[in-house]
Order: C-alpha cells, then structure tokens, then sequence
C-alpha cells in the first residue's frame, strides 16, 4: 500500500497511536521529520517554535527523528520557471535532503509579515516546484505549518493557510495541530524575540509536532 491510500484505510479502521508506533518500531522503520525555518533571523523565535515542535515529535516514540534547516542566511532567490537552475542558489543542496525516503513529514515554519508568509517562505516554496517536476517527489509526506506573529491575531492563520495551499500543490498530508487545540497549526507570538511567555502558542507547537508525527507513524505502519 502506498502513502496516499492510508486515510482511506489506517484512520478508517480507527488504529490507536500506541498500536501503529509499536508496529513501526517493530519492523524496524525510522522515520524522520525536517522542519524548516523560513526566517530570514538565524536562532531566533522561529526557530524556537520550530524546536518545540520536533522535541514534542521525537517524544511520540524512539523511531522518530528529527533535524532543523535554517534558511537564514542562504541564498535563495526568486523562482525563475524560465530558468530554474539558475535561480536555485542555496536551494540547490536541499533537494536531495528533502526528498530522502525515510523523511515522513516537512514542519514549515515561517514569520509572519503583513499577513502572510516571510519572502524566504515564499521562494523556498516556488522552488519546490523542483519536486513536482519529478513526479511529485515529496507526495504522501506529511505537512505541517508554524507561523509566529508579532500578536495573537496578528495573522497567522492566514499564513498557516498559504504555506499549506503550497504544500497541498505538492501532494503532502497536510494536518493540523491536533488535540485539544485541533486548528490549522501552531500559532505563536513573538514578544521581544520571546516566546517562552506565550503558553498557549507553544502548547498549539507542541500538538502540532505530536500530531505530525502520529500521522506519519501511522502511515509508516502500514506501509511497512
């Protein structure tokens, strides 16, 4: 069974968590989960969020790994389809990290400006188009969103909705941040370049991470 027939089948059948992570650490499949963060601010509260996010994953069960990329300070330009190669700049050496096998979910992470995505974002995106071209290389992998806005509201789901649109394009399962807070993703507020003070902002981070990697935990399970 492939990635894409799972929801049909894993959920429906109402498997619980613990039985589909015992049955992939059972058959030996490590998976991993790559968060990336679209800030241009290298450490900062995106980043931050983003470590939440993956420490909450790896808690979910021993087979689950993790790792960080920081666009900051890479060059990655805007996405030129006339002449792809030649705008790939920085973006070029993460096409091979991305689309390993054994990665089972992407965590997108992005500052939120004016409303939606930082630029970073949005050409790390545009430059996924790469993934498509080769038979949408990252499809049946999990999605997952994290903005962090200067306030509660200061526009984050409309981010998360963005980034996600981006991710559905290349057949990724896009989830939300699950129980109790159950919306898009993790939504967080960056006070002073400080987020330790937002609990509720980590706490949605934190089931954002886990949720992420049940699903791909599931899905690992039943396609091993």
């Amino acid at each position: 069974m492939n990635r894409r027939e799972f929801l049909t089948s894993t959920l429906a059948a109402g498997a619980t968590t613990s039985t589909v992570s015992a049955a992939a650490a059972q058959n030996g499949k490590e998976i991993k989960i790559i968060a990336v963060s679209c800030s241009p601010r290298k450490g900062k509260t995106t980043a931050a969020a983003l470590s939440i996010c993956l420490e909450a994953a790896k808690a979910v069960n021993p087979s689950v790994t993790t790792e960080l990329i920081e666009l900051a300070g890479r060059n990655i330009g805007v996405y030129d389809p006339a002449d792809p190669k030649a705008s790939q700049g920085g973006f070029a050496d993460l096409i091979p990290v991305l689309s390993q096998p054994n990665v089972a979910a992407i965590v997108v992470g992005t500052p939120v400006y004016f409303g939606n995505m930082s630029s970073l974002c949005k050409a790390f995106l545009d430059h996924c188009m790469v993934f498509r071209q080769q038979k949408f290389a990252l499809g049946g992998k999990i999605g997952g969103v994290v903005a962090v806005g200067a306030g509660r509201n200061g526009g984050q789901e409309l981010t998360l909705q963005s980034v996600q649109a981006a991710l559905m394009c290349q057949e990724l399962i896009v989830v939300g941040d699950g129980q109790p807070s159950a919306h898009f993703g993790a939504t967080l507020i960056n006070t002073n370049d400080d987020i330790s003070k937002d609990e509720f902002g980590i706490g949605t981070a934190k089931n954002l991470g886990r949720h992420v990697a049940e699903v791909a935990l599931k899905l690992a399970a039943k396609v091993a």
